[in-house]
């Protein structure tokens, strides 16, 4: 009996700390921007602070057909966070209050 219930205990917690499935995949910032210029000829159109040790890249295609969004870290390494096509960029208007939108 207790066996079968080790045995249980033992496979869901094996389940249940197995990796997310959408994990972010890393690699050094280098190769990510190599396959990202090579294979996708996409440039770097965009970037922010996260917060001290995160930078947000975003990186598009000049045509709109693809685009990719990293997180770099100062040790050299970047995740991608998002990728997709039919990238759009839309640029900032003014009303006559002077507010954004």
């Amino acid at each position: 009996m207790y066996k079968r219930i080790l045995t249980s205990a033992l496979l869901f917690g094996m389940v249940a700390t197995g990796p997310p499935a959408a994990a972010m995949p890393c690699a050094p910032r280098a190769d990510l921007v190599d396959r990202l210029t090579a294979q996708f000829d996409e440039t770097l159109t965009a970037t922010g602070l996260q917060n001290a040790r995160s930078l947000i890249e975003v990186w598009a295609s000049l045509d709109g057909r693809s685009f990719t969004i990293l997180i770099s870290h100062p040790n050299g390494i970047s995740c991608v966070v998002s990728a997709g096509k039919n990238w759009t960029t839309i640029a900032p208007t003014q009303d006559e209050n002077g507010v954004a939108g």
